[in-house]
């Protein structure tokens, strides 16, 4: 089956930086796109996933304001790996980050809503402090 497993977390000091990775494993076919999303305390359920950054087979990116400049996304297509590297890191940016993979090609540009993605790893807490 799907497998999609998220490591890096941790706990940083405010203007940090951490690197989270997602492993994916399983798929019968490459997603169209791969993204990052975090849930902030008090919310649940995927509906409730705020989108990060995302990043199509081609390349193309996406970030939500809040992170542009501050977090990048990348993939090692050899690895089967996706990356967020975060950096300025704010206490507000405290949340548990997931990785998830969506199979949309008809899709122009990297989506950052939730209902474009299909799987979804466990995620991964970040926690800064201030």
């Amino acid at each position: 089956g799907l497998h999609l497993v998220e490591s890096g977390g941790g706990s940083v000091q405010a203007g940090g930086s951490l690197r989270l990775s997602c492993t994916a494993s399983g798929f019968t076919s490459a997603p169209s796109h791969m993204g990052w999303f975090r849930q902030f305390p008090g919310k649940e359920g995927e509906k409730e996933r705020d989108g990060v950054a995302s990043i199509t087979r081609s390349g193309a990116t996406s970030y939500a304001d809040s992170v542009k400049g501050r977090f990048t996304i990348s993939k090692d297509n050899a690895k089967n790996t996706l990356y967020l590297q975060m950096n300025s890191l704010k206490p507000e940016d405290t949340a548990v980050y997931y990785c998830a993979a969506g199979w949309r090609f008809w899709v122009a540009y990297p989506p950052l809503g939730s209902v474009d993605f299909d799987a979804w790893g466990q995620g991964t807490q970040v926690t800064v402090s201030s």
